[in-house]
């Protein structure tokens, strides 16, 4: 399908910035997800929100679908254009518009990314904290409410965002949220549209909170015996009180696939990484209270650092996981699954995944924010592997399933996207309705990423 007068006004627009390049549109047709691609009709890249309020008025004058795209690090489908859509890609949009030492807030357009901004908000002694793994940038983090291996001291996204500059499915521009730190006035609509995945609205600007460098960084990983000792050990550290910062982590599969694209010599067993933050003192008090409680459950010892280099090195090693997954069988794919349940579900619920696992006969490694309760499976289906993937369906719909009977949830941070819409039915039959009157109501035409979320 093609739509000339559309393009044409595009092209009058953005100049050189809509192309219908074949390899641009290649490209823009998938994500870090196992789903299937799908290449938009064109792609346009505007470098402020009044050139995406005219693309959204053109295509909603000639009723054509759009998808929003960062990074393309979404691992739902949630960036994978439909059928005869156009794609906004925001990357152009990487202005850091203002960072507020005194209010420790920041300002960002939406194609920032998580790096560049941490990289100049560092030069004034502060950072943010979100941090999915990817360098993914802040507008995709809002649309899918992103999370991280520091969720447990810093919360997710929608914890840490002000306020939003959106543009609407008919194109109109508005503004969510203050630069206060709370709000009674009316509705929460910046919450609304954190983790919409692109469906109500398309982000442009992002006011997001910003926290002060530790004084004291020290990294730690530590190995168990059995999984379930690593559990026990979670549960216990959390529930002393200790304010870790993040606790991440993989089991002996993991570690193995670490071991091997990493040139690492980890001991191939369940191990978790951590982090604390503080000031010297307070950083000494959480380590010496942590290596009280591993003395009691692993026999591994407790080996930790404050150099930077040696923490580089070790949340490097974590956040290359799924390549390092990709990387045990030669030209496989990863299915990448995400549940989240409480605290006190956890242990049964991981080692109960871990024995599906193993009577499926699957390769399928385990990462987790174990902090928060979140771990996911990185399940490598050889190429054309139909049982394979077959068993790896079962298994993913019983871990959501489980996840949910616990009071967890079918998705921790990666989102519904393409993925599990099915899941979302399960979870919330009773809400979904209400939200797919949401979507009516702000985009009665379903131009803003259709066949997302709600269908």
């Amino acid at each position: 399908m093609t739509n000339a007068p559309l393009y044409q006004a595009l092209n009058t627009l953005l100049n050189q910035r809509f192309t219908q390049n074949v390899n641009v549109l290649e490209h823009h047709s998938k994500d870090e997800s196992w789903h299937s691609s799908c290449a938009p009709q064109g792609v346009c890249y505007p470098h402020n929100t009044e050139e995406v309020s005219e693309i959204i008025k053109l295509c909603a004058q000639y009723q054509t679908p759009i998808t929003a795209f960062g990074a393309g690090t979404s691992v739902e489908g949630q960036s994978i254009p439909s059928a005869n859509s156009l794609c906004i890609d925001l990357s152009e949009m990487d202005q850091i518009v203002d960072i507020n030492i005194q209010d420790l807030n920041c300002r960002v357009q939406a194609g920032v990314t998580r790096q560049q901004l941490n990289d100049s908000a560092q030069r004034q002694g502060l950072f943010f904290p979100i941090d999915p793994g990817a360098n993914a940038t802040i507008g995709g983090m809002c649309a899918t409410r992103a999370s991280g291996t520091n969720a447990v001291r810093y919360g997710t996204m929608k914890d840490n965002v002000l306020s939003l500059k959106a543009v609407m499915a008919n194109g109109d521009i508005i503004e969510t949220g203050t630069q206060a730190r709370k709000s009674a006035a009316g509705l929460d609509l910046t919450s609304l549209l954190i983790g919409s995945e692109g469906t109500l609205a398309i982000i442009t600007e992002i006011t997001l909170k910003l926290h002060g460098i530790p004084d004291t960084i020290a990294a730690a990983q530590l190995p168990f015996s059995e999984l379930g000792d690593a559990t026990e050990f979670v549960t216990q550290v959390l529930q002393s009180g200790i304010p870790i910062a993040r606790i991440e982590l993989l089991d002996d599969v993991q570690i193995n696939a670490v071991n091997a694209y990493n040139q690492m010599d980890l001991p191939e067993t369940p191990t978790l990484f951590l982090e604390f933050h503080g000031s010297e003192a307070a950083v000494r008090e959480q380590v010496d209270s942590v290596q009280a409680i591993a003395a009691t459950l692993t026999p591994y010892p407790f080996a930790w650092s404050t150099l930077q280099e040696e923490r580089n090195q070790l949340w490097k090693a974590r956040h290359q996981a799924l390549y390092a997954a990709k990387q045990l069988v030669a030209n496989a794919r990863v299915w990448t699954t995400d549940v989240c349940v409480p605290i006190s579900k956890l242990s049964e619920c991981l080692l109960a995944t871990k024995k599906d696992l193993d009577e499926a006969g699957l390769l399928a490694p385990i990462v987790g924010h174990v902090g928060d309760g979140n771990f996911h499976t990185l399940m490598v289906l050889p190429e054309g592997d139909h049982a394979a993937e077959a068993s790896a369906k079962a298994v993913n719909q019983k871990m959501i399933e489980r996840a949910v009977a616990m009071g967890g949830t079918c998705t921790g941070e990666h989102g519904i996207g393409i993925g599990k819409k099915a899941a979302l039915q399960f979870q919330h039959a009773d809400t979904l309705p209400l939200m797919k009157q949401i979507k009516q109501a702000l985009d009665p035409n379903d131009l803003l990423n259709p066949g997302k979320l709600y269908v």
